[in-house]
Formats: C-alpha cells, sequence, structure tokens
C-alpha cells in the first residue's frame, strides 16, 4: 500500500486530505511544520508529500529542497491558497512533482496523487536497476587475484574518476569491453548511456554513418536524418573496439571529436558538438601499424593519453579456477542446471590449456561443458574432446602406460570422434568396428 505525508499546519485541512487519501486506499501520516516532516520523512517512508507552502517554521519551497535531499525518490505536490508563478517555478526547479492552488484544484488531487505515487514507484525500480547495472558492471566484478590483472584494475580505477581518454590493450577475449563499462559505471558520466560499437563489424561507408550520422538526401537510401552513436553517447561514454580496423580517412575525424568535440554528418554543413568520454581497445600493435601507415601517430597520441594493458589468461593462471567457479554458477542459473560437484580433474585440465581466446574461450568452454553434463558433476569428461585428448596426451607423456596399446586405442578413436565432430555412426565405419563396440570403447576409455 502506497503512503501520502500530507504536511499542513491547519489540523482540519490535514484530516480532510488524510480522508480523502485514505478513501482512495492510501496509507496516510501527517506533519503540522516542516521539522515534523522530515521526521515523518525518516520514520514513515512515505511514497508521496503533499505539502502545504506557508507553514510555521519554514516555505514549503524550500522544503522541497530538503526532502529530495533526504529521500530523493518521494514526490512532492505542493499547495497553497494564494498560487503565484515564480513560486510555481521555483518549485519545479527544487524537485516538485506538481504545484496546485487549494480549493480551485481540489478535484485534481486524486488523480495527481495516482500519478505521483506512479513516479515514486519508477523512481524505485529506477534506483534498483541502477545498483544492481552498477554491481553487474562494476570493477568488483572483475574476478582475479593475479598480480598482472590487480594492477590493471588499479590503473583503470585512478583513470575512471577523470574524463581524459583511455586506451585498452591486450589480445582478443581478455575482458577489454569489461573493463571499459567499469571505467564507464565507476565514472561521474555513469547516469549517461554507454555506447559500445566494434569498428571491424562494418565497411568504412557503413562505419561512418553509423558512428557519426547522415543527413536525409545525403545518398542513396539516406530517406530520413539518422543520428550517431556519437550523438546518442552525448554526456556519456563511447567504447571504440578494435579501434586499429577504423579506416585511415576516419580517423581524422574522430581526431577532430576529440581535439574540437565536433565533428560533420554525412550530408550536413554545419558541425554536430558532443561531449563524450571516449575509450579504445585494441589487440593490435598501434606503434607497428603506425609504421605501416595504417594509423594516425597524432591519434595515437591523442587516444592513449592513459593506456591500460590487460593481461592474457595464460598469465593468470591463478585465476582460471575461479573465473571457471563463477562461469558454472552463472550458467548453471541460466540452463536451469544443478551443479554440485567439480572435479578436481575437471579444474586441473583447464588450468594446463593455453587459452588462446582468453576468458572469452574458456567462457565458452563451461557453457558447452554445462550443456553436454548429464547429472549434477562435472568431470573431465564433459570437457570438449580436444581438451580431453590434449589433457590424456600430456598424462600418458609422463608415465609407462604410454606406451600400452589401450592408451593409443584410446588416443586414436579420440581423435576419430574429434574429426567426425561427435557423429559415432561415422566414427564406428571409419574404424571399421561396429556401432556397439565403439560405444563399449568409449564407455571403457571415458572418452
Amino acid at each position: 500500500m502506497s503512503k501520502i505525508l500530507i504536511v499542513d499546519d491547519e489540523v482540519q485541512i490535514r484530516t480532510l486530505l488524510a480522508r480523502m487519501m485514505e478513501l482512495e486506499g492510501y496509507e496516510v501520516c501527517q506533519a503540522g511544520d516542516c521539522r515534523a516532516a522530515l521526521r515523518q520523512l525518516e520514520v514513515q517512508s512515505p511514497d508521496v508529500a503533499l505539502c502545504d507552502v506557508f507553514l510555521p517554521d519554514g516555505n514549503g519551497v524550500d522544503l522541497v529542497l530538503s526532502i529530495k535531499k533526504a529521500a530523493p525518490n518521494v514526490e512532492v505536490i505542493l499547495l497553497t491558497a494564494h498560487g503565484n508563478i515564480p513560486d510555481g517555478v521555483q518549485a519545479i526547479k527544487n524537485g516538485a512533482f506538481d504545484y496546485i492552488t487549494k480549493g480551485d484544484d481540489n478535484n485534481k488531487i486524486i488523480p495527481l496523487i495516482s500519478r505521483a505515487v506512479e513516479k515514486a514507484a519508477m523512481n524505485v525500480r529506477l534506483e534498483k536497476l541502477e545498483k544492481k547495472v552498477g554491481r553487474t558492471y562494476s570493477f568488483d566484478s572483475i574476478l582475479g587475484e593475479s598480480k598482472s590483472l590487480k594492477d590493471a584494475v588499479s590503473l583503470a580505477q585512478k583513470v575512471a574518476v577523470t574524463d581524459v581518454p583511455v586506451l585498452l590493450t591486450g589480445e582478443t577475449g581478455t575482458g577489454k569491453e569489461v573493463f571499459a563499462q567499469a571505467i564507464h559505471y565507476s565514472s561521474k558520466r555513469a547516469r549517461q548511456n554507454f555506447v559500445a560499437v566494434n569498428c571491424s563489424s562494418f565497411s568504412k561507408e557503413l562505419l561512418e554513418s553509423e558512428m557519426f550520422g547522415h543527413k536525409a538526401g545525403s545518398f542513396t537510401g539516406a530517406l530520413k536524418d539518422k543520428k550517431g552513436l556519437f550523438e546518442e553517447a552525448n554526456n556519456g561514454t563511447i567504447f571504440l573496439d578494435e579501434i586499429g580496423e577504423m579506416a585511415f580517412e576516419l580517423q581524422a575525424k574522430l581526431l577532430r571529436i576529440l581535439e574540437t568535440g565536433e565533428y560533420i554528418k554525412i550530408g550536413d554543413t554545419k558541425p554536430t558538438r558532443v561531449n563524450v568520454r571516449i575509450i579504445a581497445a585494441t589487440n593490435r600493435n598501434l606503434p607497428e601499424e603506425i609504421a605501416k601507415g595504417r594509423f594516425r601517430e597524432d591519434l595515437f597520441y591523442r587516444l592513449s593519453v592513459f593506456q591500460v594493458h590487460l593481461p592474457p589468461l595464460r598469465e593468470r593462471a591463478g585465476d582460471i579456477r575461479l573465473l571457471a567457479k563463477a562461469f558454472v554458477k552463472n550458467f548453471s542459473a541460466q540452463l536451469a542446471r544443478s551443479i554440485t560437484e567439480i572435479t578436481p580433474d575437471f579444474l586441473t585440465t583447464l588450468e594446463l590449456q593455453p587459452w588462446k581466446g582468453n576468458i572469452r574461450e574458456l567462457r565458452n568452454v563451461i557453457e558447452r561443458s554445462l550443456i553436454v553434463c548429464e547429472g549434477a558433476r562435472l568431470d573431465i569428461t564433459d570437457l570438449p574432446l580436444d581438451i580431453q585428448n590434449a589433457h590424456y596426451e600430456q598424462s600418458d607423456e609422463e608415465t609407462p602406460g604410454s606406451f600400452e596399446l589401450s592408451a593409443m586405442e584410446r588416443r586414436h578413436i579420440a581423435r576419430v570422434l574429434e574429426y567426425t565432430k561427435g557423429n559415432k555412426t561415422e566414427a564406428a565405419r571409419l574404424l571399421k568396428i561396429g556401432l556397439t563396440t565403439l560405444y563399449r570403447k568409449i564407455e571403457e576409455y571415458k572418452i
């Protein structure tokens, strides 16, 4: 049940308004002055405050500021016997939901209260969503205990509170977009848009249109004006992934934005101004690209005011177990699976992999393993065949058993199954054995 706080020094008016609110199904609390209103705000936690303008110890217009400071989600409606435009304007500036005159606007109170209650409920939902987003994309969401990762996080945290451009470097799959989001949501721009664009996903012409927008009629198919991603990110952050893939001609436009905050849309004659923080990322060696004439040196120096290098997963071997367990937990919820045990062999095998695709590859392997797992226990047999083979080959190399015929047979069957992408009928045909025999050997060798 929504709660309404009525603030008025006249008891009869408070009683009348309270009765009206109660008949509409609202819970009501009352206060006769500003001080009592702030006490009730703390004790009762109302959704909407209905306040008189003239109170014994203050002014309702000023009280709006105090209420919004103490409880930002509470909506305030001001009532006055003698309405005037300056007070109304100032009330709205202070954060009031509306400003109405007593008597003349009595028939408006109930619908107005209803809208204010809806707005207050939306405020609460947005606050919860912002907190959830903040937790999801905060630096706390970046898992790892290795020194190289902690150093990268420390640098990113320091630059997050500033407005300078950031260049994130590192191999594919190391989590550059995760870092970009954490920087954005830890900055003063956190309530504004975070817009991500992969520069390698578009042709030069399409990327220019997507990033900067165009005017109607500027080219065939441009039927109406289009806002670019820089406009969408105005006052927020734009993340330019794979910046090393951007066409050389577009780099000049990006440099102009960094230097002046302005650019010209396709087909336009006047500049568009934006206030955008730029975070760029690349897995390329940009100094080498500059030497080959594929990347502008002046743009590199503007983008790399602050560089953060993200270490590859092979340099964070101690973090693999932590990441794997986190992915298992997340995918268990998404796939409605109940995984109660992860075997030591499963985790050890993960730690021995080179992970050329880094965290992204590990994440995909864990998701695939949960899909094929038939019980509540994740074991090495749930891993992709190539990872299993690498594990057993490495194990075999270290034991005299590698010379046994059974060990060789197991490796051969596993390779054939990998070649047929798990098609057992085709594997049995290539091996020239019966399908029943193949199933028995798969069970015997735990392939």
